[in-house]
Protein backbone atom coordinates (compact mmCIF):
# COMPACT_ATOMS: atom_id res chain seq x y z
CA UNK A 1 0.00 0.00 0.00
CA UNK A 2 1.36 3.54 -0.68
CA UNK A 3 0.34 6.15 1.62
CA UNK A 4 2.45 9.02 1.94
CA UNK A 5 2.16 12.47 4.23
CA UNK A 6 3.50 15.32 2.50
CA UNK A 7 4.15 19.39 3.40
CA UNK A 8 5.02 21.92 1.02
CA UNK A 9 5.91 24.89 2.55
CA UNK A 10 7.29 28.46 2.18
CA UNK A 11 6.45 31.76 2.77
CA UNK A 12 3.51 33.73 1.68
CA UNK A 13 3.57 34.88 -2.09
CA UNK A 14 5.88 31.94 -3.01
CA UNK A 15 3.05 29.83 -4.27
CA UNK A 16 2.85 27.13 -1.69
CA UNK A 17 -0.88 26.78 -1.66
CA UNK A 18 -1.12 26.89 -5.19
CA UNK A 19 1.85 23.88 -5.58
CA UNK A 20 -0.26 21.73 -3.28
CA UNK A 21 -3.59 22.61 -5.14
CA UNK A 22 -2.14 21.52 -8.39
CA UNK A 23 -0.04 18.42 -7.21
CA UNK A 24 -3.18 17.46 -5.33
CA UNK A 25 -5.68 17.47 -8.60
CA UNK A 26 -3.09 15.68 -10.37
CA UNK A 27 -2.98 12.68 -7.94
CA UNK A 28 -6.75 12.65 -7.82
CA UNK A 29 -6.83 12.82 -11.62
CA UNK A 30 -4.20 9.86 -12.08
CA UNK A 31 -6.60 8.02 -9.57
CA UNK A 32 -5.45 8.05 -5.95
CA UNK A 33 -6.92 9.53 -2.96
CA UNK A 34 -5.85 12.97 -1.44
CA UNK A 35 -6.49 15.20 1.73
CA UNK A 36 -5.16 18.82 1.60
CA UNK A 37 -4.89 21.17 4.28
CA UNK A 38 -3.70 24.66 4.59
CA UNK A 39 -1.83 26.88 6.63
CA UNK A 40 -1.10 30.79 6.53
CA UNK A 41 0.96 33.05 9.08
CA UNK A 42 -0.78 35.77 10.16
CA UNK A 43 0.56 38.11 7.04
CA UNK A 44 -0.92 37.61 3.92
CA UNK A 45 2.79 37.69 2.10
CA UNK A 46 6.60 36.72 3.98
CA UNK A 47 4.58 34.90 6.64
CA UNK A 48 4.84 31.31 6.94
CA UNK A 49 2.64 28.89 4.84
CA UNK A 50 2.12 25.49 4.29
CA UNK A 51 -0.23 23.13 2.14
CA UNK A 52 -0.24 19.69 3.37
CA UNK A 53 -1.29 16.75 2.45
CA UNK A 54 -1.81 12.94 2.46
CA UNK A 55 -1.53 10.89 -1.07
CA UNK A 56 -3.11 7.34 -0.90
CA UNK A 57 -3.98 4.59 -2.90
CA UNK A 58 -6.04 3.56 -0.85
CA UNK A 59 -8.62 5.96 0.86
CA UNK A 60 -7.80 8.46 3.33
CA UNK A 61 -9.78 8.77 6.79
CA UNK A 62 -7.92 10.76 8.60
CA UNK A 63 -6.91 13.95 6.67
CA UNK A 64 -4.46 15.68 9.17
CA UNK A 65 -0.32 15.24 8.29
CA UNK A 66 1.17 14.14 11.70
CA UNK A 67 4.09 13.43 10.93
CA UNK A 68 5.58 14.05 6.79
CA UNK A 69 7.34 11.20 4.70
CA UNK A 70 8.12 14.33 2.62
CA UNK A 71 8.93 18.15 3.61
CA UNK A 72 9.45 20.67 0.66
CA UNK A 73 10.94 23.65 1.75
CA UNK A 74 10.84 26.96 -0.14
CA UNK A 75 12.19 29.06 2.59
CA UNK A 76 14.57 29.04 5.44
CA UNK A 77 12.29 30.58 7.85
CA UNK A 78 9.94 27.67 6.89
CA UNK A 79 12.70 25.23 7.27
CA UNK A 80 12.93 26.38 10.51
CA UNK A 81 9.03 25.73 11.49
CA UNK A 82 8.40 23.05 9.67
CA UNK A 83 11.76 20.60 9.64
CA UNK A 84 11.19 19.34 13.28
CA UNK A 85 7.68 17.75 12.44
CA UNK A 86 9.80 15.62 9.21
CA UNK A 87 10.07 11.54 10.30
CA UNK A 88 14.08 11.20 10.66
CA UNK A 89 13.82 8.96 7.71
CA UNK A 90 11.95 11.04 5.58
CA UNK A 91 12.86 13.25 2.88
CA UNK A 92 13.94 16.99 2.52
CA UNK A 93 13.67 18.92 -0.56
CA UNK A 94 14.83 22.60 -0.86
CA UNK A 95 15.05 25.54 -2.79
CA UNK A 96 19.11 25.32 -2.36
CA UNK A 97 19.07 29.01 -3.30
CA UNK A 98 17.48 30.12 -0.50
CA UNK A 99 17.39 27.59 2.15
CA UNK A 100 20.32 26.14 3.85
CA UNK A 101 20.52 22.66 6.05
CA UNK A 102 23.22 20.51 7.54
CA UNK A 103 20.64 17.32 7.07
CA UNK A 104 22.17 14.80 5.19
CA UNK A 105 20.66 13.08 2.27
CA UNK A 106 18.52 16.38 1.20
CA UNK A 107 17.68 16.92 -2.66
CA UNK A 108 17.18 20.40 -4.20
CA UNK A 109 17.58 22.64 -7.18
CA UNK A 110 17.58 26.51 -7.52
CA UNK A 111 14.35 26.76 -8.68
CA UNK A 112 14.31 30.72 -7.56
CA UNK A 113 16.91 31.35 -9.42
CA UNK A 114 16.57 29.52 -12.41
CA UNK A 115 12.72 30.72 -12.53
CA UNK A 116 14.10 34.12 -12.78
CA UNK A 117 17.27 33.84 -15.03
CA UNK A 118 15.73 31.11 -17.35
CA UNK A 119 11.74 32.77 -17.84
CA UNK A 120 12.80 36.12 -16.22
CA UNK A 121 9.51 35.07 -13.82
CA UNK A 122 10.13 34.81 -9.83
CA UNK A 123 6.32 33.58 -9.98
CA UNK A 124 6.57 30.30 -11.38
CA UNK A 125 9.84 28.76 -9.28
CA UNK A 126 6.91 26.85 -7.50
CA UNK A 127 5.81 25.19 -11.03
CA UNK A 128 9.96 24.44 -11.38
CA UNK A 129 9.76 22.89 -8.04
CA UNK A 130 6.73 20.72 -8.63
CA UNK A 131 8.46 19.23 -12.09
CA UNK A 132 11.82 18.79 -9.72
CA UNK A 133 9.44 16.92 -7.15
CA UNK A 134 7.26 14.92 -9.32
CA UNK A 135 10.48 13.74 -11.23
CA UNK A 136 12.17 12.40 -7.84
CA UNK A 137 9.09 11.06 -6.38
CA UNK A 138 6.91 9.57 -9.17
CA UNK A 139 4.19 10.07 -6.82
CA UNK A 140 2.05 11.35 -9.91
CA UNK A 141 2.28 10.74 -13.31
CA UNK A 142 3.93 14.05 -15.52
CA UNK A 143 1.33 14.18 -18.23
CA UNK A 144 -1.51 13.97 -15.68
CA UNK A 145 0.77 17.30 -13.82
CA UNK A 146 1.14 18.95 -16.58
CA UNK A 147 -3.18 18.70 -17.79
CA UNK A 148 -3.54 20.20 -13.91
CA UNK A 149 -0.99 22.87 -14.63
CA UNK A 150 -2.33 23.97 -17.65
CA UNK A 151 -5.72 24.17 -15.67
CA UNK A 152 -4.76 25.84 -12.82
CA UNK A 153 -2.50 28.85 -14.05
CA UNK A 154 -3.83 31.97 -14.85
CA UNK A 155 -4.83 32.00 -18.51
CA UNK A 156 -1.84 33.12 -20.97
CA UNK A 157 0.44 31.66 -19.13
CA UNK A 158 -0.06 27.95 -19.34
CA UNK A 159 2.83 27.81 -21.98
CA UNK A 160 5.60 29.47 -19.77
CA UNK A 161 4.56 27.51 -16.67
CA UNK A 162 4.64 23.96 -17.99
CA UNK A 163 8.06 24.93 -19.61
CA UNK A 164 9.00 25.69 -16.00
CA UNK A 165 7.66 22.27 -15.16
CA UNK A 166 9.31 20.55 -17.22
CA UNK A 167 12.57 22.41 -16.60
CA UNK A 168 12.38 21.28 -12.66
CA UNK A 169 11.49 17.88 -14.19
CA UNK A 170 14.41 17.48 -16.11
CA UNK A 171 16.80 18.60 -13.31
CA UNK A 172 14.78 15.89 -11.05
CA UNK A 173 14.86 13.36 -13.39
CA UNK A 174 17.88 10.76 -13.41
CA UNK A 175 18.05 10.58 -17.24
CA UNK A 176 19.71 14.35 -17.71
Amino acid sequence: MMRMEIRFSGFGGQGVILMGHIFGEAAVKDGKDVTLTKSYGPEARGGACSTDMIISDKRVHYPQVRRPDLLISMSQSALDTYKSGLKEEGTLIIDTGLVETSRPDTMGLPATKIAEEEFGLKMVANIVMLGYFTAKTGLVDKGCMEDTIASSVPKGTEEKNIKAFQRGYEEGSDEK
